[in-house]
């Protein structure tokens, strides 16, 4: 589900572009995250390890595209316009590929800090710790 983007203003005859995003940390916290998902806010939980660590333990809701599949997928899967939140298992994968997508235009892509580990460990009990 996304939320409808702004339109673009005319200006004396031209097209000005819809306000742009403030700048967006690099990194958000688990807490904040949790927060989003319970607000019922629509961003794009990317979950950027490897299939048996997804099945292993995971975040309902989150889109599996494993760190190798990002620059091949990204561009087709994901809007760069959306808050894009990428979550691995301890936040070193995460920050990688937030940075590449950074690169690519995704100006809202954030890291989960701390990544799965902290999820299961400060969030959600039930969910495995590996």
């Amino acid at each position: 589900m996304r939320v409808p983007r702004e339109a673009p203003a005319q200006v004396e005859g031209k097209l000005r572009p819809a306000r742009r995003a403030r700048n967006v940390d690099y990194e958000i916290t688990p807490e904040e995250v949790k927060s989003k998902l319970d607000a019922g806010e629509v961003f794009t939980l990317l979950d950027v390890r490897e299939p048996w660590e997804f099945e292993t333990a995971r975040i309902v809701g989150a889109k599996l595209m494993p760190m190798g599949e990002v620059p091949s997928r990204a561009n087709q899967e994901l809007d760069p316009e959306d808050h894009v939140v990428v979550v691995c298992h301890h936040g070193v994968r995460s920050m990688s590929v937030t940075a590449w997508l950074r690169q690519q235009g995704f100006e809202k892509a954030q890291s989960m800090r701390g990544g799965m580990d902290a999820w299961a460990r400060r969030i959600d009990g039930s969910v495995p710790v590996y």
